[in-house]
């Protein structure tokens, strides 16, 4: 994660040409759940990020509309990302997997689609050769069967 300043603000870095406003993430310190012994009854340790995707000036419209197909369960009916990080014992490492976690998704929905396929038909040769040996197999099984006595 690389944080760059503009105009007085922090900056996540998503793409050489996206980058989003520490200001635009909201995170909320939750009691994870889990083995942990006493610490996990008294610290506030799990971080929920929420990013509001939909009304993010960050963002292009292409990356939004696939951000929502790659969110998936993530994304709020009202746009909004939440990611919930309680892998570490630490609320701050927490947070980072969070924001990790969110520019990961982010720089995915970012990338242009892949080009859509061409549509090929096998070369006459290759059908050719598809028959051959499909009849070589039938053969070879015709073969197998046991001969008949009365012949």
């Amino acid at each position: 994660m690389r944080a760059a300043r503009a105009k007085g603000k922090a900056m996540i870095a998503i793409t050489d040409l996206i980058a989003l406003d520490d200001g635009e993430l909201s995170f909320a310190f939750v009691r994870a759940s889990g083995p942990g012994g006493q610490n996990v009854n008294k610290v506030a340790s799990a971080v929920q990020l929420r990013f509001d995707a939909a009304a993010s000036p960050s963002l292009p419209a292409e990356a939004k509309a696939r951000l929502k197909r790659f969110a998936g369960r993530r994304m709020t009916k009202d746009g909004e990302i939440v990611i919930e990080a309680q892998r570490f014992r630490s609320q701050e490492r927490n947070r980072a997997d969070a924001i990790d976690r969110l520019v990961a998704l982010l720089r995915r929905a970012a990338e242009p689609p892949p080009p859509a396929r061409k549509a090929t038909r096998p070369s006459a040769a290759a059908r050719r050769a598809r028959l051959d040996a499909k009849q070589r197999r039938s053969g070879l099984k015709a073969r197998r069967r046991p001969v008949d006595a009365q012949d």
